[in-house]
């Protein structure tokens, strides 16, 4: 590459992300179709205690358990009465765009994430409204009380600055009083809240990354171009922050404080098999669950077939990488 300016080629150069050496690769333990979404479109998992919970981005008024005991998993709704949102700071423009496409697609509230404390209480992130909604194991769903300086921070940073490209995953401590979210795109980012006494605030700073540019997709895909870094959901696991990064087809390690990356592992060889492809220019994975023996990953299809003709979701089970999560390269 030529370029006449230094200070535009540094630019470009850092923009684009650059591996020095292939990632290790997970591997597929199994594969499972999920039956019984009334909106399809599963866009986040977690685990509480034993069980398995889903959200679809298309349904406001409820949340699934999903049945695991046999090959093609059964979602069993669980129906949740949500109050009034609250104002969280999104400007105007922002929240009327989203209500408009709700009456396309359905979903005003546009859950993209859950997660789980100890207690068992749920947590789901509104995109369409920059918000978290708590689903008790008893008593009604609330909305938390967020200070506004989480979004003003985040947009000042150059985040939640675009439609539909808001947050698309939470992640909580097991104590739940630490929270982290991910913006999606343009510029994608980690952000980190804590509760104090009866508002969720900012200790210190809420932002920990805001990156934008772009990136190559994996040279499985067909036709790979340079696409926008992004986030589709985060996991805690054991004092970690793990990120999936859809287009990129990994999902990385990080410090939970500072979000700095520590390693990175691939799904591409996997998921990028011809059988498993769907016809969209980008990366669908937006469920992600890890744990000490590997990882969940689930699939928002948007009903779309992928090449064996499956149009239902799917969730994966990989196994954890040689040597566990914590391996050093």
């Amino acid at each position: 590459m030529r370029c006449g300016w230094a200070l535009a080629c540094a630019l470009l150069l850092s923009a684009m992300s650059v591996s020095a050496e292939p990632l290790q690769e997970l591997r597929v333990l199994s594969e499972h179709a999920v039956e019984g979404m009334r909106g399809g479109n599963l866009s986040g998992l977690a685990r509480c205690g034993d069980a398995l919970w889903a959200v679809s981005d298309r349904d406001d008024d409820q949340i699934y358990r999903l049945d695991t005991t046999a090959q093609v998993w059964q979602a069993q709704s669980m129906r949740i009465d949500v109050p009034l949102v609250p104002d969280t700071g999104l400007p105007w423009g922002l929240r009327s765009r989203n209500w408009a496409a709700s009456f396309v697609r359905g979903g005003d509230l546009d859950f993209e994430g859950i997660s789980c404390d100890s207690a068992g209480n749920r947590y789901l992130v509104s995109e369409g409204h920059a918000a978290v909604l708590q689903v008790p194991l008893i008593g009604p769903a609330n909305w938390l009380k967020i200070s506004p300086l989480m979004v003003r921070e985040a947009r000042a940073s150059g985040m939640l600055l675009h439609f539909n490209a808001i947050f698309e995953g939470l992640a909580i401590n097991p104590a739940g009083d630490q929270m982290w979210l991910a913006a999606e795109r343009q510029s994608r980012g980690l952000l980190l809240i804590k509760r104090q006494q009866t508002v969720w605030d900012c200790d210190g700073r809420c932002v920990l990354l805001s990156e934008g540019g772009k990136e190559m997709q994996p040279p499985q895909f067909p036709h790979a171009r340079a696409v926008n870094r992004d986030f589709s959901d985060i996991a805690l696991f054991n004092g970690k922050l793990f990120t999936l990064e859809r287009n990129a087809f990994q999902i990385c390690r990080r410090d939970a404080q500072t979000a700095k990356v520590e390693q990175c592992w691939s799904y591409a060889a996997e998921l990028l098999q011809t059988n498993r492809r769907y016809s969209q220019n980008y990366g669908l994975e937006e469920a992600l669950i890890i744990d000490a023996n590997g990882a969940w990953v689930g699939v928002d299809n948007n009903f779309g077939p992928r090449a064996d003709g499956e149009v239902r979701p799917i969730v994966w089970r990989f196994a954890a990488p040689e040597g566990g999560w914590d391996v050093r390269p």
